[in-house]
């Protein structure tokens, strides 16, 4: 099970909506490590790791995250693995 990292940044109404609580949730109750973080654009940013069906499976969750959240574009590209431990809301 070959561990992979990908970044998302999810675009629409997605901050004051708990979206990066959510994700924190939602990440962890798929084994992936990572973090969430706001940008000053208004944007989300999700650095995530774990093998490619949870990344998938987090994937797909947030093209909708949680139910206050609008969102209306996510962008996933890979990286390189950075060996997070957990998965946490960075400021």
């Amino acid at each position: 099970m070959a561990i992979q990292h990908r970044t998302f940044l999810v675009h629409g109404r997605v901050q004051g909506v708990f979206y990066r609580q959510s994700t924190v949730q939602q990440a962890r109750q798929l084994g992936l490590h990572g973090y969430a973080r706001n940008n000053p654009d208004g944007t989300v940013t999700i650095e995530a790791e774990g093998p490619a069906e949870a990344l998938d499976a987090l994937q797909a969750w947030c093209h909708h995250g949680p139910p206050a959240a609008h969102v209306t574009q996510v962008e996933v590209s890979a990286g390189p693995v950075q060996r997070y431990t957990t998965f946490e809301v960075r400021r």
